[in-house]
């Protein structure tokens, strides 16, 4: 705390104010940082091509998944080396005593929008190692990641409320991905829909002008690393939407697959039993192989899509190929390289929509499909999928092309994509890499106050108790009426048995000689000490009692304390406006 007293004090007071109260002052804060980005993102980019041409021998201007002709054998080892390097990284990093890497979904999530600069540059720079040696992974990741990271430091600089923080984060994210794609919309419902997991009215100003100053700031460094315009061949027919739907339905299951062929990657790696640290190097040797048989797979995939949009791609070709680009980056995440699936589920849709196209062309020519329009939407709707961000994928389209009626098409395939996705699903890949890590959440809105408020912090700790063997004549002398409302049942090993209320306990004609036992309520339900807030409120909705006790664990069943409902729900809206308020 005395550090991050003497950092804010190096900053002028009337400046941190005009920031922290006033919106203006946030929103050109936010696009410094949306510029700050579109400056990462610009030098990720150098220097990934520049490793592309010294290593692989790519030529200026060409892209490394673009290059259709084998590449020399030897330049196939690189993967294999970036894996080795990734490996002396992580060696380091757990020398030092530094853990996992908190990315800005989670950090929003959980953490207040605080993230760590030095593990998140560590990250970048692994991300940057993976795609410079050609694994099959995009920059997307590394792009966000830092600019967030950065967004996250200078937030804590001028000491920003808890949502102002998660705010700034989004503009993080909002200006690397607008540079990244010159899209500001796409920057924008980016953050929106990934990082901040909400629109409200009080973040349209700072994502939007983070979005801006991204897109024209990576103008001034050299240009985005994707922007292309589009033309179709020919406008969008009604029959053509019958066919996107069902590319949008296809694309859902196909999505569905390749998120959970990352286990099944990590689950072939650990049957080998080598150490998961020297993982990497398995990986790198796959990958290797992969690239010799094409190219196309590997780094994040531009060329590649770019070929699929433009060039002649046979439908075996384009069938082939996305296949393989799931191998790949299968195998690239799975066994240990950084990056993300943002641009490889770009290319793999592409290619999907042009799949089909071709197969629609061969078995009905009169329908006389274009391939470059079913390979957008196909695009949009494998990340809608994979990503999670159907409103992302169609105003990446619509910037793409300025199409309005191919991006109603595209937004239409999207959400069917992505509502198929969370029903029978539940995640997106992000989201899913939680999951395997043992966490639930599933989006980056702020649980992480409501986390803190467990029912240990809540419960009353000193309730009243009687032995469940006592007679009702002796419990109603004991505890009369007024006294206590409700009393909490044990046996003579303190193990919980019921809670009784005392009121009822009074009621004329009972059998005084009767134990009170034959009273209780919830004798086989119970809350634990470490249960959170919102599962202790979906206990009480489901018992429907006011007061529930709380047992050490399920194994001993002693009774540690008693917690209302009322006092539980007035805590939590407490917490609520307080978190809302920082």
């Amino acid at each position: 705390m005395e550090h991050l007293s003497r950092r804010i004090e190096l900053l002028p007071a009337w400046f941190r104010r005009f920031v922290r109260s006033r919106e203006i002052g946030l929103t050109m804060f936010a696009a410094v940082v949306g510029a700050v980005a579109a400056g990462c993102v610009a030098l990720m980019n150098f220097l990934a091509t520049s490793a592309h041409r010294y290593l692989f021998g790519v030529q200026v201007g060409d892209r490394l998944s673009g290059m259709t002709h084998l590449i020399e054998p030897w330049a196939l080892s690189w993967p294999l080396i970036g894996g080795g390097l990734l490996v002396a990284m992580a060696w380091f990093w757990t020398r030092i005593g530094r853990g996992d890497v908190v990315d800005p979904i989670e950090a929003n999530a959980l953490h207040g929008g605080r993230m760590s600069f030095r593990d998140s540059l560590l990250l970048s720079l692994q991300t940057l190692v993976s795609n410079g040696f050609g694994a099959s992974v995009g920059l997307e990741a590394g792009y966000t990641q830092i600019s967030s990271a950065l967004g996250s430091a200078s937030g804590r600089w001028l000491n920003l409320r808890r949502e102002d923080m998660r705010i700034i984060v989004g503009c993080g994210a909002a200006g690397a991905i607008a540079a990244a794609f010159n899209g500001p919309f796409t920057g924008a419902f980016y953050a929106f829909e990934l990082v901040l997991a909400q629109y409200a009215i009080a973040n349209v100003a700072p994502i939007i002008a983070a979005s801006i100053t991204g897109t024209l700031a990576i103008r001034a460094f050299g240009g985005a690393p994707f922007a292309l315009f589009i033309q179709l061949n020919r406008p969008v027919t009604a029959i053509d939407i019958g066919w996107f739907a069902l590319l949008g339905v296809a694309c859902a299951g196909i999505g569905i697959a390749w998120m959970r062929m990352l286990p099944l990657t990590e689950r072939l790696l650990l049957a080998t039993r080598l150490p998961r640290l020297y993982r990497p190097l398995i990986g790198g040797a796959a990958i290797g192989l992969i690239g010799a048989v094409n190219a196309q797979t590997l780094s994040g995939g531009h060329g590649a899509l770019e070929n699929s949009l433009f060039g002649q791609m046979t439908l075996m070709a384009a069938a082939i190929l996305a296949l393989m680009k799931m191998v790949a980056s299968a195998v690239s995440l799975g066994s240990g390289f950084r990056g993300g699936l943002f641009f490889s589920s770009l290319l793999t849709g592409a290619l999907i929509g042009r799949t089909l196209a071709l197969t629609l062309s061969a078995i009905a020519p009169q329908i006389a499909p274009d391939p470059a329009a079913f390979a957008l939407v196909g695009m949009g709707a494998l990340a809608a999928a994979v990503i999670g961000a159907p409103l992302t994928m169609s105003f990446l389209v619509l910037e793409t092309t300025s199409d309005y009626t191919l991006t109603a098409a595209v937004l239409a395939a999207s959400v069917a994509a992505n509502l198929i996705v969370r029903e029978t699903f539940g995640y997106s890949f992000s989201t899913w890499r939680f999951h395997l890590r043992g966490e639930t959440i599933r989006s980056a809105r702020d649980v992480g106050w409501a986390r803190a408020l467990t029912v240990a912090r809540l419960m009353r700790v000193d309730p009243a108790t009687a032995h469940r063997d006592t007679t009702i004549g002796h419990f109603q002398l004991k505890f009369p009426l007024g006294s206590r409302n409700r009393v909490a049942l044990i046996d003579t090993n303190g193990r919980y048995s019921g809670i009784v209320d005392v009121s009822e306990a009074h009621t004329e004609g009972l059998d005084d000689t009767q134990p009170v036992s034959t009273l209780a309520r919830d004798a086989n339900v119970a809350l634990l000490p470490s249960m959170s807030a919102k599962d202790a409120m979906r206990m009480f909705d489901i018992t429907e009692s006011d007061t529930l006790a709380v047992i050490e664990n399920k194994e001993s069943g002693k009774l540690v304390g008693t917690l209302k409902e009322t006092y539980l729900t007035r805590r939590y809206a407490e917490e609520l406006e307080k978190a809302s308020s920082l």
